[in-house]
């Protein structure tokens, strides 16, 4: 099979895998490299970043602005933009990483906020916490990036986890 055929493939393959109603096959653990501190943006910066792109269109596979996003694309892209750090492009992988686990008492502007929209307990959509119990997220086909409320009651059923990205380790201000 030639180069050029298999690559597409990949990408095809990986791209159909982001905020799937259905999970995935497992993926290895993905371990962020370590970012200098005068690489890396702040947490206000991936906040302001991920309002900034609130009425952008879902696109399944969706990660740039013009094209639109998914849920995935969306934090790889905010994260890549505001603070010059690369993650992981599906759910299962973000919420794979060896970042430290945060309690939803203790969310933070700029964590990971995972959730199980597809019923049982396995990870099928993220999220940016950007404060006051908030988060921006692509949710679905024919919506747009939106602020929703943790504390409404889908979002709050469906609530699994959270995963602090921005540490002193990799940012100015975490």
């Amino acid at each position: 099979m030639p180069l050029m055929l298999r690559l597409a493939l990949i990408s095809l393959i990986a791209l159909l895998s982001a905020c799937s109603s259905s999970p995935p096959a497992p993926q290895p653990v993905y371990t962020p490299a370590p970012i200098s501190l005068d690489q890396s943006g702040t947490a206000e910066d991936v906040l302001f970043r991920a309002l900034g792109l609130v009425g952008t269109p879902y696109r399944y596979g969706g990660n740039t602005p013009d094209g639109g996003f998914d849920c995935s694309g969306l934090i790889g892209y905010v994260y890549r933009d505001a603070a010059g750090i690369s993650l992981p492009r599906s759910t299962r992988e973000l919420s794979s990483m060896r970042r430290p686990g945060v309690a939803r008492d203790e969310l933070r502007s700029g964590d990971l906020v995972f959730f199980a929209t597809s019923g049982g307990r396995a990870v099928s959509h993220a999220g940016i916490y950007v404060g006051e119990g908030r988060f921006v997220h692509a949710p679905s086909t024919g919506g747009t990036v939106r602020l929703d409320s943790l504390d409404n009651r889908y979002w709050h059923a469906a609530y699994l986890s959270a995963k602090r990205v921005l540490t002193p380790d990799l940012a100015r201000n975490p």
